[in-house]
């Protein structure tokens, strides 16, 4: 963020006309701080690849693709690396807490931006309270004792607190969180490695029979790898909270160019390699593989807790999720704020730098639907996981549009860009493709065109909000405005990446 009230003012013809918003008063700081560590981005930046859909979601997306979920893994990956490449371009360029919202206000104007933003934000707000519950039902299998309701207060309470301690105790339960997932994994693949030469007593070497046996690579043929496709798609959804948090490192060109570059290998390593170890050492159609993919991997090794173990480490990424969300959330409306397309309370700070009614805000929700879940268990959330199921798609959407106008821009302007995205124009047309393409899939399955069609009524609803609130802005002479990069002087740093 820059160390002023953002004033740059946003019109698609001429920008420097528009009306700047007054400055703010020099007693209240407006501004977030910047005492994220390098280290916490960048094992963030893994461990947002390491949630609880990787764990828990696998299993659907082998049912359905056999073996050849790995081309839907790798096509979906493919899109999100691709994604994030060109995140990564216009956040080094720009750096903010906004990001993406930013980024579609820039190239697409306020409206656009502002849409993106807040069905960001009410998509983390929801999710916030599900991961709660869910990772609150899953203790309760451990000690049974506590109840349920309990343990989801309890969790909503301590991640309100760490968020409004500040950036620098957040950034260092997402280091400690992401550790504890890398290691996870690790243990994971070395178990199946063991597995699959063959040196695992009483475990014979399974070859190639797994992968090819059991009706072949691809049982299902290519409505299989497109109904894994679909499936896998969302496994993804949280990696560009890494755009959000860069903007409170010392240097965010130089942090968010070392982030983007783990995208490749952190995919390769922990989807890929993962699924590429379930699909070798047991048959595609084992039910224990269906359903719990990491348990019935760690049962056939011989690992007699492993059910409790990956209980605890779901539980782990769903709090990590948490945590992340709620950072996300009261960041996204900080900087919705900054931009005049939230109310003025949710762009202050403390003394800390922390925004603490942005927080609130967003923590209140969660504490609301926990609340409803409670009352109306399976009910209230289910719905509104509905509603928001295809946000990431909004996101990527959106993300890859504001890429091409921006970049166009650039070039005629003879910007210089510290980021540069591989090989443009031609992959980013390849991201298109892609992304079309998961988009037609999605309208010809039934389950998720439903989800898909909710996903843009309410992003539709909230256009019509956002442009409503515009015109009551001007109208009363108060001027929408897109905040300025953050001036790090690093941008020969980022180029490097």
């Amino acid at each position: 963020m820059s160390t002023t009230r953002p004033t740059a003012p946003v019109s698609h013809a001429d920008p420097a006309a528009a009306p700047r918003r007054p400055a703010p008063s020099p007693t209240r700081s407006t501004h977030l701080g910047r005492s994220m560590k390098p280290r916490q981005l960048i094992m963030m930046s893994l461990g947002s690849a390491i949630g609880a859909g990787l764990f828990v979601g696998t299993g659907a997306g082998i049912a359905v693709a056999g073996p050849a979920v790995l081309i839907s893994f790798a096509l979906a990956g493919l899109l999100v690396i691709l994604v994030m490449r060109m995140l990564g371009e216009m956040a080094a360029a720009h750096p903010s807490s906004g990001a993406f919202s930013v980024f579609a206000h820039r190239a697409m104007g306020p409206v656009a931006g502002a849409t993106v933003g807040w069905m960001w934000w009410v998509q983390l707000v929801v999710v916030i309270a599900a991961e709660a519950t869910a990772a609150a039902a899953l203790l309760t299998t451990l000690v049974p004792a506590v109840p349920q309701w309990v343990l989801a207060l309890a969790f909503m309470v301590l991640f309100t607190a760490v968020n409004l301690t500040g950036v620098a105790r957040f950034g260092e339960f997402e280091f400690w969180f992401a550790v504890l997932k890398v290691a996870a994994i690790v243990v994971f693949l070395a178990l199946g490695l063991a597995l699959m030469a063959g040196v695992v007593p009483g475990v014979p070497a399974p070859g190639l029979s797994n992968l090819l046996g059991h009706g072949g690579f691809a049982p299902q043929g290519l409505a299989g790898v497109a109904a894994g496709l679909l499936v896998v798609i969302f496994a993804f959804g949280g990696t560009e909270i890494v755009t959000v948090a860069a903007a409170e490192t010392a240097e965010p060109r130089r942090n968010v160019a070392r982030a983007i570059r783990t995208v490749l290998w952190r995919i390769l390593v922990f989807y890929i390699g993962s699924v590429f170890v379930m699909v070798t050492v047991l048959p595609w159609d084992s039910p224990l593989l269906a359903a719990t993919p990491f348990v019935a991997v760690l049962e056939l090794a011989g690992v007699g807790w492993a059910t409790t173990a990956m209980t605890i480490v779901i539980v782990i990424a769903l709090l990590s999720a948490l945590n992340a969300n709620l950072y996300g959330a009261s960041r996204m409306i900080f900087s919705l704020s900054s931009r005049g397309q939230a109310g003025a309370v949710f762009g202050r700070v403390n003394a800390h730098r922390v925004p603490v009614p942005a927080v609130l805000a967003s923590v209140a929700f969660g504490f609301l639907a926990v609340l409803a879940n409670y009352l109306w268990p399976e009910t209230v959330l289910n719905v509104l996981l509905n509603l928001v199921g295809a946000t990431i798609l909004v996101i990527w959407g959106s993300s890859i549009a504001s890429h091409v106008i921006l970049r166009r821009r650039a070039e005629r302007e003879g910007t210089d860009l510290p980021l540069r995205m591989w090989a443009w124009p031609w992959l980013t047309g390849l991201a298109c493709v892609l992304f079309a393409g998961i988009v037609v899939l999605a309208l010809l399955d039934p389950a998720a065109r439903l989800q898909l069609l909710a996903t843009a009524g309410l992003t539709a609803a909230i256009a019509l909000g956002c442009w409503a609130w515009n015109r009551r802005q001007t109208a009363h002479g108060r001027a929408v405005t897109v905040p300025d990069a953050v001036d790090d002087g690093d941008r020969s740093a980022a180029g490097r990446a």
